[in-house]
């Protein structure tokens, strides 16, 4: 079994969950922080933060963290936290595309021993019905054979500067 020490750690969304998340591991770990928009890379990598959920200090103190749009940067981790939005839709329902596509966008840099855990919103199943299958196609692997997969619900308030992501006590399963 590796430690943490040994992981090199991907989160993938960095919104306003996914963001001091990144910064985080960043602190201390080898830490790759991806997100589908560019712009919001440049304006990170520029030391701000438009949704004001960290400070241009916060940002700076991350020297572990590189942040990227680039997918293929995603092959050098080994430990993945998703951390994309599921908005719903006008009947309430959840929106798993965003999900569905970091799946579809992990599957291919999958290694055997990998891990990966889902911290987006989702009804129970989703983490093993939907987005397993995706990562056993993408990849070739084989849930808890080959890789591992988790769930760890969002924790994260926005705009909550005392209870923040490493003050709170976080389950996965």
């Amino acid at each position: 079994m590796r430690t943490l020490e040994q992981e090199k750690i991907a989160v993938i969304g960095l919104g306003y969950v996914g963001l001091p998340v990144a910064l985080s591991f960043g602190r201390r770990l080898p830490t790759v922080g991806f997100d589908i928009r560019q712009r919001r890379i440049d304006e990170l990598k520029k030391g701000h933060d438009d949704t004001l959920e960290v400070t241009d200090e916060q940002l700076k103190s991350a020297t572990k963290l590189e942040m990227t749009a680039d997918p293929t940067r995603l092959g050098e981790c080994t430990f993945y936290i998703v951390a994309v939005p599921t908005p719903i839709d006008i009947n309430n329902r959840p929106d798993l595309g965003p999900m569905i596509s970091a799946s579809k966008t992990i599957g291919p840099h999958l290694k055997k021993g990998d891990i990966v855990v889902y911290e987006s919103t989702v009804y129970p199943g989703v983490t093993e019905e939907v987005c397993g299958p995706i990562l056993d196609e993408k990849s070739g692997l084989k849930n808890g054979v080959d890789y591992f997969l988790g769930y760890s619900p969002e924790r994260i308030n926005p705009g909550d500067k005392e209870h923040t992501f490493e003050k709170i006590v976080k389950v996965v399963a």
